[in-house]
């Protein structure tokens, strides 16, 4: 009707000369009812979609605690901001634990739209407790999801499903020598640099609920692998960020078999004692930690380090000296290598470095290689912690 009477006024007005003025629809009635604070709105600090888009990122951004102020199992489980915490407003007194030590982290919290105030109610909370960077995204859930922003369930959920025998597809997204050693129940392996490979492996019913997750939140392969996923025309793509160390923490280890496999494949060689003098660990391929930091720090020339994260993760910090070849650059790359020293791969979490590895051992010849299988903490400045993998 609405368009009926535009399109009479434009003609009435064109025969009389006159430019009619024509106001436009908003695109989402949210964007014009977000700037105009209502009754016990936390008022001070309303931000909108593109101002909380910025914030999300995984691994998440540092400084920034998204909190989903909505109830737990109904809600926040089967659909949240990727990397937000749940504390929702009625056991926000319980859960204060949640929120960080630092008052002046951006504290960005959101619920389920206009008529929703829990995330309002839980701002003025966190400002009685001394927080100072507070803002309210009121738009919530509604919003982000009309504008196709990502969206990730909890281990609950996950688990919801498997108990209901829902349809739904589990996809493990890490290197395949990795998903060997375990993986959540009722997952199948597409590691997300054979994605293009193994694409068949995905469900022919693109409505089918696809759910990736990795190796926690500093691991972007099951980001990548969705983005891939929603790209061939898949409607409902999740992820499961913390993916299989939370898992593996709520309900234990990886099961027996594969668990022996992992082992098997993992004592089935040694690497060849390199002439920097790395010590070889208990994974095929790997270099302890003790021995690589030994060398780095007295004679870091006698070794190529090479970073195999993508470019937006190394943006934010590598190891001084490294350089960077991103895993899905890595196999056009090799003859890059060098042959004469040891090439030592790293990356977050142990999964691409020793995919690396695998790489190089199969296509890359003479070049000696190896890997760190350890948790890596990469600083701005060019320091790092590492840890090496129980």
């Amino acid at each position: 009707m609405r368009a009926r009477k535009i399109t009479l006024l434009v003609a009435v007005a064109a025969a009389l000369g006159v430019t009619p003025l024509v106001y436009p629809t908003p695109s989402f009635a949210a964007d014009a009812a977000a700037i105009q604070p209502r009754d016990g709105w936390y008022a001070k600090a309303l931000v909108d979609y593109d101002f909380v888009r910025q914030q999300v990122s995984i691994p998440p951004k540092k400084g920034v605690v998204i909190i989903d102020s909505r109830p737990a199992a109904r809600q926040y489980d089967p659909g949240h901001i990727p990397g937000a915490i749940n504390i929702p407003d009625s056991q926000f007194d319980k859960l204060v634990g949640k929120l960080p030590e630092d008052k002046s982290t951006l504290l960005l919290f959101y619920c389920g739209g206009l008529e929703c105030m829990l995330s309002h109610n839980s701002a003025f909370k966190a400002e009685k407790l001394g927080y100072t960077n507070i803002k309210v995204y009121p738009a919530g859930s509604p919003e982000w999801k009309a504008k196709g922003g990502p969206i990730s369930v909890s281990a609950a959920y996950v688990k919801k499903l498997m108990d209901e025998k829902a349809a739904y597809a589990l996809i493990d997204a890490r290197p395949k020598r990795v998903a060997d050693k375990g993986m959540i129940p009722t997952a199948i392996n597409i590691s997300d640099t054979e994605f293009d490979k193994q694409v068949d492996k995905l469900p022919a019913d693109k409505a089918t609920p696809l759910i990736y997750y990795c190796g926690g939140l500093e691991c972007v392969l099951s980001d990548n692998s969705a983005e891939k996923a929603r790209k061939l025309g898949y409607t409902n793509v999740l992820t499961y960020p913390p993916g299989y160390p939370e898992w593996e923490k709520l309900h234990g280890a990886p099961n027996p078999v594969a668990a022996m496999a992992g082992a098997a494949a993992g004592m089935a060689s040694a690497m060849t004692q390199a002439a920097a003098s790395l010590v070889p660990g208990k994974e095929k391929g790997s270099v302890t930690v003790a021995s690589f930091e030994q060398v780095w720090k007295t004679n870091p020339g006698s070794i190529m380090l090479v970073d195999v994260r993508d470019p937006k993760e190394v943006a934010t910090g590598m190891i001084k000296g490294s350089v960077n070849i991103p895993m899905n650059e890595l196999e056009k790359k090799i003859g890059t290598l060098p042959t004469d020293k040891p090439v030592v791969f790293v990356c977050g979490t142990g999964a691409r470095s020793g995919e690396a590895f695998d790489t190089v051992k199969l296509l890359g010849g003479k070049v000696q290689a190896s890997f760190l299988d350890a948790d890596v903490k990469f600083n701005a400045d060019g320091s790092y912690t590492m840890v090496a993998k129980k």
